[in-house]
């Protein structure tokens, strides 16, 4: 929703929680639907301020709403890139030479021979007249085990760089007037040298275009601002522990009009309970009773293609490790599959009945030898 929560609520940005409270409880009772059934306009409101009260009634949401706005309060927002980014979109309108090894705000040669031949990359906040593709951004991406063995697809909601809507990326109030910029004589380049060697870089206040006009209020001239965007992606079957899956077109947007980089999903998996993934195999523990490892038997398993039926050969021991062939996850390059490798776990009744304490007791009889006999320290 869009709107200033503390005029929704009718307060100040300094009312004390307890008064937003209060504020909130009246508000309630004169829009709730119970008291205004069937009033659309009653209806919207009560919800309004219900939003509005979630935010400021929340000590954590009321302080990102006062810092960065509703921006703050969506999924995945990341309050310290927010802050980083507004440090570095504030020292780039600045002018300022950035603190560097002795060449000012360049970071390296190819900074340098990029400003001579007008091919920039834009490090440092200068735009350059050559357009260049942005930059990839990577984004952690914890999914559980089964949803990363079967693959899908999702919607993320992204904390990015985007071109300001505003100015559509110029970084100029489009509705300004347009001046030959005072700093570079309408040059667009500065001095930044003097010797054999005559450097030049764009000019700060103009940005290389030897005109300027008022910033945009959006972007504060930058061209871009810090928003979020829903993407729909797609995490193929397979993926594993630290696997990059990349989103084409969904980094950084490009300088100038060129192409944006590239967005690259780095997936965490979430433990299981029961599976755990080596390779390409899946290992799984499966209980047995005593009756099924000394007689065999047949039990059903689990799989990600739902059940299936495994052999259980008769005297099996407990730790016996048993095949099912194909049913492991996918490599994502040969698309071929792994194994589901099962470890027999026997399980003994615990119960004081006298019938069966004398059944296992005739048992022990059937042992060739002292089951410990080879433990040796």
């Amino acid at each position: 929703m869009s709107g200033d929560f503390y005029g929704i609520l009718g307060v100040s940005k300094n009312t004390s929680q307890e008064k937003i409270k209060k504020a909130y409880r009246k508000l309630a009772r004169k829009w709730h639907p119970d008291i205004n059934p069937g009033n659309k306009k009653a209806e919207q409101k009560f919800k309004e301020i219900s939003q509005a009260y979630d935010c400021l009634g929340n000590k954590e949401k009321r302080k990102l709403y006062d810092e960065f706005g509703e921006e703050g309060l969506h999924t995945g927002f990341d309050a310290e890139k927010a802050r980083q980014y507004s440090e570095w979109n504030s020292f780039q309108q600045s002018g300022r030479p950035s603190e560097g090894e002795g060449f000012g705000r360049y970071q390296s040669y190819e900074d340098i021979f990029g400003d001579l031949f007008g091919a920039g990359t834009g490090r440092g906040g200068f735009k350059t007249s050559m357009a260049g593709k942005g930059r990839d951004a990577k984004h952690d991406m914890a999914i559980d085990l089964i949803s990363a063995l079967r693959g899908f697809e999702t919607e993320l909601a992204m904390q990015k760089v985007k071109v300001c809507p505003g100015c559509q990326g110029t970084g100029t109030d489009p509705n300004s007037t347009i001046v030959p910029c005072s700093h570079c004589g309408s040059s667009g380049r500065q001095d930044v040298a003097e010797g054999p060697m005559h450097f030049t870089r764009p000019c700060p206040h103009c940005h290389g275009h030897g005109q300027t006009g008022k910033p945009c209020s959006q972007c504060g001239g930058s061209g871009q601002i810090l928003g979020t965007e829903k993407i729909r992606v797609t995490i193929p079957k397979g993926v594993k522990e630290g696997s990059r899956v990349r989103v084409a077109g969904k980094g950084e947007p490009g300088l100038n009009g060129g192409k944006p980089g590239d967005l690259y999903l780095i997936i965490h998996l979430k433990p299981h309970p029961f599976l755990k993934r080596e390779g390409d195999d899946l290992l799984m523990e499966v209980p047995v009773t005593v009756g099924e490892a000394i007689a065999g038997g047949t039990i059903n398993i689990p799989t990600i293609d739902g059940q299936v039926k495994l052999k259980v050969p008769p005297g099996s021991q407990s730790g016996q490790t048993l095949r099912l062939k194909g049913k492991g996850a996918t490599n994502i390059k040969t698309k071929h599959r792994g194994n589901l490798m099962v470890k027999l776990v026997i399980k003994v009744p615990i119960t004081d009945d006298k019938e069966i304490i004398e059944t296992v007791k005739k048992m022990e009889g059937f042992y060739e030898k002292d089951v410990r006999s080879g433990i040796k320290i």
